[in-house]
């Protein structure tokens, strides 16, 4: 750690130097003199904001902390944040009670003045904005003990010790950890030419087995060592091929030809013996010619295709059909061995006769094809292992949600019917919740995730135990705006928040002919306290109440992020529970939001069929934005019979990352499409199509945790598919 230091500091010196600042560079070298510790001085700071109260600098004093606020106290949990609202309460108090002491009634009164507006709701404060007209402060019961020497020093130990357990506890600033950087990156470097020469030798040696096994294939035994016969013995070896060259010769071409080439009717034992010679290269031109010309249009086809549907009996040449499971068998092998072949022996002509041969391979085979890419073979990054089907839904879908440990699924149909079902090590269903009222939503409670929370359209939301199958609560949200459209509980597990809409045209499934309502419905969105089962508050949407469509946190719970009926997103901070951000996002209704892998951006899907990426740095700006047809987006469309159509509204998660947010798992009309992400110019790259549905798919889910990722799509014809996937690393 010293040594870091010292080449750090040395790094500030050249940059000061450089950029002409002399008297800093003074300072900075007579303060590092009189440091001994060669590291975080707690003191120092305290010092600094001693001298802010002592001059009176009001607005030093809260620059400062606030700057400490958003540096340390922001990446602490919930539990904390009362500790360091208390610290800050008794720093402002520590200010008031020394401009009293020192009869400076001019900042005291400044002090209220300037901070009214945001200490008035607090209720520690209610009874001090009377300190500046009580005569004899400190006598007064109320502030006689701020004014003693107790509680000062008592207050200074305690910020003190609690800044020194928080930098013992926090990452060392950026500055410091290039040393670290300097020897990760030159591990990484190593270990990237370990694996490039153990990489390039295990390429030799593919080579040579690949060359061993072309060899072995194209020549018959007989032909191989045909160099080292001499003439004695390649005459016996024609006087041999001679005699046997009717009926065995045929039957070998024969297996490998298809049966509408063979020549009907028998073979004349003479004119057989002169391909024979032909093709090694001895005597007869005349009959080598004619042998080679009707051999040319058998050549094309003498290849041994990988896979066949039909089987040749050697001995009749006649075709024999395989069954169905015998097949499937074989298939199954052949993807099994499909990654460790190259591609590059078999030609165009090749793949499409294996095409022909095999239509229902097609969609597996897409999965571990090699693709050319800038001449450079560039394997797809996900296999589809599996699929599997979960069809105990008898109406279309709504949600269905994995919880955080990857092992159980609740899904929510139009009818209200919620199933909890696990996949892993077999499918089975856990649990059947079956509510009077109509249920809406839903989703995992975090801290117990045997907890779940169903939204209904009566104004309710119950806390359903899976393990134990009953209700362990139902909170009335409110009357006014009875339709819960969605909730999202805190990664902490301490609370939820939940979207509240008042009555609109149905959520669920509506004909044909039933128009939408143009103008954004009223709502509310509202924070409650699991543990005390009340609701806290209610946040504030601006620029009016808004039904909230979607809503979800980053990983630890301090932002949260919505989308509205009118198109908008609004990022809210959590922390000091109030809006942080509202940009207008959409044309329209937003449908689905989702915080970045590295959270720093924002996606969004919204009724206009964009798919898009926002920057919560810069105030929402646009930062890529893809087109998605209805069949991802929404309103989604079921024909039946009779001409009669059914119309869903997304309720539902419309897309999911992966585990590395390199690829978004989106909606279609046969099944989920997972895309790579790129840059704008370029746009969505299709890599891997899971479908098996035969109705639109209209909620995705994406599980990694888990070895094999497990992609979830759920249709409006009820059945859900489970997609399990093998990621391949680069």
């Amino acid at each position: 750690m010293a040594s870091a230091v010292e080449r750090t500091d040395d790094l500030v010196r050249e940059y000061l130097i450089y950029r002409g600042f002399t008297s800093t560079l003074k300072h900075l070298d007579s303060e590092i003199k009189s440091d001994k510790d060669k590291g975080f001085r707690v003191d120092k700071i305290i010092d600094q904001l001693q001298q802010l109260i002592q001059s009176y600098d009001l607005a030093g004093l809260k620059e400062y902390w606030a700057y400490l606020d958003r540096r340390l106290f922001s990446r602490l949990e919930d539990v904390y944040r009362p500790t360091v609202n208390k610290l800050r309460t008794s720093l402002y108090r520590f200010y008031v009670i020394h401009t009293v002491q020192m009869k400076n009634s001019e900042k005291t009164q400044e002090f209220f003045q300037k901070q009214a507006l945001e200490l008035q709701t607090q209720p520690e404060w209610r009874d001090w904005f009377a300190l500046p007209f009580i005569p004899a402060p400190e006598q007064n019961p109320s502030f006689s003990p701020y004014f003693s020497r107790q509680w000062a020093d008592t207050f200074l130990v305690s910020l003190h010790n609690f800044l020194s357990v928080l930098f013992q506890c926090m990452p060392q600033p950026v500055l410091l950890s290039f040393d670290n950087e300097v020897q990760r990156i030159k591990t990484v470097q190593e270990e990237n030419e370990e694996l490039r020469q153990l990489l390039f030798a295990l390429q030799v040696e593919w080579r040579q087995k690949k060359d061993e096994e072309m060899v072995h294939h194209k020549l018959p035994p007989y032909v191989q060592h045909m160099d080292r016969l001499g003439d004695t013995e390649l005459d016996l070896v024609f006087s041999q091929r001679n005699v046997n060259m009717t009926t065995p010769s045929r039957n070998f071409f024969s297996t490998f030809l298809p049966q509408t080439r063979r020549a009907p009717g028998k073979t004349a034992p003479g004119p057989q013996s002169s391909p024979t010679q032909a093709s090694l290269g001895r005597k007869d031109p005349t009959a080598a010619q004619s042998a080679k010309a009707k051999d040319l249009p058998s050549a094309k086809d003498l290849k041994m295709p990988s896979v066949s549907t039909a089987t040749v009996d050697l001995a009749t040449g006649h075709s024999l059909k395989r069954r169905p499971h015998d097949h499937e068998k074989e298939r199954k092998e052949l993807l099994s061995k499909l990654p460790q072949q190259s591609l590059e022996k078999k030609t165009d002509s090749d793949l499409d006769a294996q095409t022909e041969a095999l239509p229902d391979q097609t969609d597996s085979t897409n999965q571990t094809r090699v693709c050319e890419v800038g001449g450079a073979a560039v394997e797809q990054p996900f296999i589809k292992l599996s699929q599997e089907e979960y069809g105990e839904h008898h109406s279309s879908i709504m949600h269905c949600r994995v919880d955080c440990s990857g092992r159980r699924v609740a899904s929510l149909d139009v009818d209200g019917v919620v199933k909890v079902w696990a996949f892993n090590p077999i499918m089975q269903t856990k649990a059947t919740i079956m509510s009077k009222s109509p249920l809406l939503s839903l989703e995992w409670a975090a801290k117990p995730d045997r907890l779940l929370l169903l939204g209904s359209g009566v104004g309710t939301v119950k806390l359903y135990d899976t393990d134990a199958k009953k209700n362990l609560y139902e909170m009335t949200i409110d009357d006014v705006h009875p339709r819960i459209l969605s909730l999202a509980c805190s990664p902490s597990g301490t609370s939820f928040v939940c979207s509240a809409a008042a009555q609109a045209a149905p959520s669920g499934v509506v004909t044909e002919g039933d128009a939408r309502v143009s103008a954004p419905v009223s709502g509310q969105l509202l924070l409650w306290d699991t543990k005390t089962v009340k609701q806290q508050l209610q946040f504030a949407l601006e620029p009016g109440p808004v039904a909230i469509n979607c809503t979800a946190f980053n990983h630890n719970g301090n932002l949260l992020v919505t989308g509205a009926a009118d198109g908008m997103i609004r990022l809210f901070d959590m922390q000091r529970y109030e809006s942080a951000l509202s940009w207008k996002a959409h044309d329209g209704e937003v449908y689905s939001v989702e915080f970045s892998y590295d959270e720093n951006t924002v996606f969004s899907i919204g009724e206009d069929g964009k798919f898009v990426q926002w920057n919560i740095h810069r105030c929402g700006v646009k930062q890529s934005e893809y087109s998605l047809s209805q069949d991802a987006v929404g309103p989604f469309v079921l024909s039946g019979y009779s001409g009669y159509k059914q119309v869903q509204v997304p309720r539902g998660r419309l897309f999911a990352f992966d585990s590395e947010g390199q690829h978004v798992l989106t909606c279609s009309s046969s099944g989920g499409v997972i895309y790579r992400l790129n840059k704008v110019d370029t746009g969505l790259e299709s890599v891997l199509s899971l479908g098996g549905h035969k109705a639109p798919v209209v909620t995705v889910d994406w599980c990694s945790a888990m070895d094999c990722g497990t992609c979830l799509t759920a249709s409006m014809d009820g059945k859900i598919k489970l997609s399990t996937l093998l990621a391949q690393k680069p």
